[in-house]
């Protein structure tokens, strides 16, 4: 998938993935909440607002009320590729995120996902 195509998706269309991803593996909606509010600063209402209004993942990403300074510690492999050697910034939150929710799919403990911050 081209990157700008990545881009141009809505956060509405990615969220019920996410979700989806984490209860198969027994485990619930409000972990990816966690992740997402731990990674970009939304709460329950600008992540409700996001999916309502069908925001795109370059303006949701543009708009996250405070950016984690933690999220360069997120490390690893996802869709084949190192998410710290992602060259473009945006590309690279959007694996970011991809990263923290497959830590919860995985099972991992959310202290470990949120590199040993606190949660929302």
């Amino acid at each position: 998938m081209s990157t700008s195509r990545l881009f141009g998706m809505s956060f509405a269309r990615i969220y019920p993935l996410y979700v989806q991803k984490v209860e198969r593996k027994n485990h619930g909606r409000h972990e990816v909440d966690e992740v997402i509010t731990w990674l970009t600063g939304y709460d329950a209402a600008g992540l409700e607002q996001a999916i309502v209004d069908e925001t795109d993942l370059e303006t949701f990403f543009a708009r996250a009320p405070a950016w984690n300074p933690h999220a360069s510690q997120i490390t690893g492999v996802i869709c084949g590729m190192r998410v710290e050697e992602i060259e473009d910034p945006l590309e690279q939150k959007i694996r970011y995120l991809d990263k923290l929710v497959d830590e919860v799919a995985k099972g991992k403990k959310m202290t470990s996902i949120l590199r040993g911050g606190a949660g929302s």
